[in-house]
């Protein structure tokens, strides 16, 4: 950023020095005068002196004039040109300064007019737009229960039944917990994100990482005034195994001290790694990762006693999201696993894109989750 200096005081400064000068000069003119012929030269170098001491003092301004050119001036004529020059010269940075804040606040605007067409100029989602392509990478979702047009693909021995699916669960939405039981998680890279991989798709730097789209999440359920706790502690690395007990620990330390926290979503990414699959919708003019539900169940925990609680949660999210964004969500995964979603009524992984997707299209997705469940 250029620093822009006060003008007024400069020139002030400046004409203060002028001054002293030019009262200088004048002395030394007089006594000029006074010489005899012979002595003329040596008053003259001694003018140049003085003026050269002032060149000295000033080169950042553009007085450079040399001490040759000083003889063929009087002392007047250059104190004279000397502050045109520099009021020209403080003019012309001026001008620079205000050209190059011109440029740079335009490359911003530029910036911010391709990034966020989809925003309003309040930084705000731009509530209009839908959802106009629905791109599912080649793969046909696949179902086994409809509830009022959100799919479920049961993988469980459960039989559900409507009461089961009906969404009549109440949930505090102004707090969020945030976690990552798969930390490391991460995309195909783009030019704009290039990361250093500490294996197939996976990243120790969080800043290209599932927790970076952690913080995008957090960052717009902010704008309604949630308050989001968001970890982004490492559960999957420097070991792999154990990533799920590992989690469930910092999230039973979150709520701890967060007993009114009711949704709690553990961020992940789809786990196949090929970078052919990349799950998107379009929304306006933005290509955003599709998302996905897992839930899981008492099949493998009979203290799981939450599950349907969570069911109904997911559910009754991915109904607004097919009100708003249809086509956003892919169908709930419901499984026997119990993902530690145990630990609270509004427990859920909810996974972002696949190794196909890019940063950008996960993050671009978290505007329009956040949205959801704020007019859930």
């Amino acid at each position: 950023m250029i620093k822009v200096f006060k003008v007024k005081d400069l020139i002030g400064y400046l004409a203060k020095i002028i001054i002293v000068l030019v009262a200088v000069a004048l002395v030394i003119k007089v006594l000029e005068i006074g010489k005899k012929d012979g002595e003329t030269e040596t008053a003259t170098d001694s003018s140049s002196a003085w003026l050269f001491c002032i060149d000295d003092m000033l080169p950042q301004i553009g007085i450079n004039k040399k001490v040759e050119e000083t003889k063929e001036t009087s002392g007047i004529k250059f104190a004279f040109s000397s502050e045109l020059e520099v009021m020209e010269s403080i003019e012309d940075n001026e001008i620079v300064e205000e050209n190059t804040a011109n440029v740079e606040e335009q490359n911003n605007n530029n910036v911010s007019e391709e990034n966020s067409q989809n925003e309003t100029s309040n930084g705000e989602i731009n509530k209009e737009l839908t959802v106009t392509e629905v791109d599912n990478s080649g793969v046909n979702p696949r179902y086994t229960d409809e509830y009022n047009g959100v799919f479920i693909n049961n993988g469980t021995n459960y039989q559900l039944t409507q009461e089961m699916l009906t969404p009549d669960v109440e949930v505090n939405k102004n707090k969020v917990v945030i976690y990552h039981t798969h930390t490391c998680e991460s995309y195909t890279p783009t030019e704009q994100y290039q990361y250093t991989a500490s294996g197939n798709f996976r990243t120790i730097d969080l800043n290209f990482s599932v927790s970076r789209v952690g913080d995008e999440l957090e960052k717009w359920l902010s704008t309604y005034g949630c308050t989001v706790i968001h970890d982004r502690t490492y559960h999957d690395y420097p070991a792999y195994n154990g990533s799920y007990s590992r989690s469930l620990v910092t999230a039973q330390n979150v709520l701890s001290t967060n007993q009114d926290a009711d949704i709690v979503i553990d961020l992940h990414r789809d786990a196949i790694a090929d970078e052919t699959y990349g799950p998107r919708v379009k929304i306006g003019d933005e290509y955003v990762s599709q998302l996905m539900f897992v839930i899981g169940t008492d099949g493998a925990n009979s203290a799981h006693t939450n599950w349907l609680q969570n069911l109904k949660f997911a559910i009754k999210v991915q109904q607004k999201a097919n009100e708003l964004y249809p086509g956003l969500f892919k169908p709930i995964i419901l499984r026997n696993s119990e993902y530690n979603q145990h630990v609270a009524k509004a427990a859920c992984i909810i996974e972002v894109g696949s190794t196909g997707n890019t940063l950008e299209e996960s993050m671009g997705a978290m505007k329009y989750l956040a949205r959801i469940i704020e007019e859930m």
